[in-house]
């Protein structure tokens, strides 16, 4: 696909200008690529996770066509893309006015900055851009040769598990992908486990060699009790095709690439608005512009009715944590202060926001962060409350203002985000090849329906029954899926 421009003219003038401000400012980035483009072009993009080149699947056209639509009708708008590679690409929207580009710009250095420097995308491929499109060729390949449908079903089953992830994989093993561009089709299973074994995540061939048929049963328990990495766990001991072993692969490995930016999205979000407003209002906007940028920042920054506006959340907390290091609000002597009065009017100059800012922003997640920087004072400010449907008046009402019981419920959403954490209890259950798994209860029951259709796609993979360990009413429950019905198992 080759839809997109360079940037010439005005625009490439006012690249340079933003980015001289991003530097002296102290930002750190790899080479930033702007390109330009129109709408439609921008919602291809977006649809394929901001890649112009990804295997076929449906899924792609489908959230293309809620993009489309979504401008449409004015219920959203794309401003730009960001893609975190090495070069580091970004798409302008062409309709976007001056300011526009102005703000984007500012904003995709703040990202730019985030993606190079935060530890969460420390073991990234920044590379990604040729790999997806080296996988996308050998994903076509697979279709012309087991067909297309056959192949497009078993990703569908896939991708429905991408989620059950571990994120200290991340950390696990930090070296550059040495995947050659061409791998050869071959039969033999081995090639596909090593083609996923020089993947850069998941590299576990000296730590965790894969187990070979005459390794007792009990033994291969051993090795995979606790595991939380289920895509990693089915591709080497799932009854697969060698295809299907080097699908799960590709899909994982995409899966861990996206992983850092669904855990950092408050924080990234926050930090390149922090950025933008900064660099537009210090130094960037012409006095004819201040109305458009209000309009359009205030725009972003709106809190939804229903939702936690990342954005919004995130540039405030990045505000409060350099306003509170500015003025010496941190520390043993601030937090044991009990008179409220010396506590409200406290200030020592200590001038270490921006250094604490920019250490942050190195070293943290979205959990630690609203865990560590989300105080009552913030919440107060910022007028957060919880709120629940009441069926009497049938509308959503506010349940409560307290503090603790707002930022647990934010930190629930954010943890695993949102999804139940399942591990790997056995892989010999009740002797029989069996699948035993277990949710790790962490107050909030599993949703069994949901579970079911989990369990039946683990199934069409293991071939086996598949069984859950959950906590129920506060009473241990275990579901099994035969591959025709879930039965609890007594």
């Amino acid at each position: 696909m080759k839809r997109t421009k360079p940037l010439t003219g005005e625009l490439a003038k006012l690249r340079d200008e933003v980015y001289g401000y991003a530097v002296d400012y102290g930002l750190d980035f790899h080479p930033v690529i702007f390109e330009v483009c129109d709408y439609d072009t921008v919602c291809v993009l977006a649809a394929n996770g901001g890649f112009p080149t990804r295997y076929p699947h449906w899924r792609f056209g489908m959230e293309y066509d809620q993009l489309s639509k979504g401008n449409k009708y004015g219920f959203q708008k794309i401003y730009e893309l960001v893609i975190n590679t090495d070069p580091c690409y970004a798409y302008l929207l062409s309709s976007n006015r001056y300011v526009d580009q102005k703000l984007v710009m500012a904003h995709v250095f703040g990202h730019a900055d985030f993606f190079k420097n935060n530890a969460w995308f420390a073991s990234t491929n920044k590379k990604m851009m040729d790999v997806m499109a080296n996988r996308a060729t050998k994903i076509r390949r697979y279709m012309e040769k087991y067909g297309h449908d056959k192949v497009e079903q078993f990703i569908d089953v896939v991708l429905s598990l991408e989620n059950l992830l571990d994120v200290n994989v991340l950390f696990e093993n930090e070296y550059e992908s040495s995947i050659p561009d061409e791998l050869e089709l071959k039969d033999e299973r081995s090639t596909a486990l090593k083609s996923f074994m020089r993947s850069k995540i998941g590299n576990e061939e000296d730590q965790n060699p894969k187990l070979n048929e005459e390794t007792p049963l009990d033994k291969i328990d051993e090795a995979v009790k606790g595991t939380r990495d289920i895509m990693s766990f089915l591709m080497q001991y799932a009854p697969v095709e060698d295809w299907q072993a080097d699908i799960i692969a590709i899909l994982r490995e995409e899966a861990y690439y996206f992983l850092p930016q669904r855990m950092t999205k408050i924080m990234n979000e926050g930090w390149a608005s922090y950025w933008h407003s900064k660099i537009l209002t210090q130094k960037a906007l012409r006095s004819s512009e201040i109305i458009d940028f209000a309009d359009i920042h205030s725009g972003v920054m709106a809190m939804s009715q229903k939702n936690i506006n990342p954005y919004k959340i995130g540039i405030e907390l990045m505000r409060d944590i350099e306003y509170r290091w500015d003025t010496g609000r941190f520390g043993k002597d601030y937090q044991n202060c009990t008179d409220m009065q010396e506590k409200e009017n406290w200030y020592k100059e200590t001038n270490l926001g921006r250094e604490k800012i920019f250490d942050v922003r190195k070293s943290h997640n979205d959990i630690t962060f609203i865990d560590e920087f989300f105080t009552q004072e913030f919440c107060q400010r910022m007028q957060l409350f919880t709120y629940k449907y009441n069926p009497r008046t049938g509308r959503n009402e506010i349940e409560t203002r307290d503090f603790e019981t707002i930022k647990n419920k934010l930190l629930l959403q954010l943890t695993n985000f949102g999804s139940p954490i399942i591990e790997v209890e056995s892989a010999n259950y009740r002797n029989r090849g069996e699948l035993l798994l277990r949710h790790v209860h962490q107050g909030v029951d599993l949703d069994l329906a949901q579970a079911t259709d989990t369990m039946i796609n683990i199934h069409k993979i293991w071939k086996r029954p598949v069984s859950i360990v959950t906590v129920m009413e506060e009473k241990e429950m275990t579901y099994c899926f035969d591959g025709k019905s879930i039965t609890e198992v007594k």
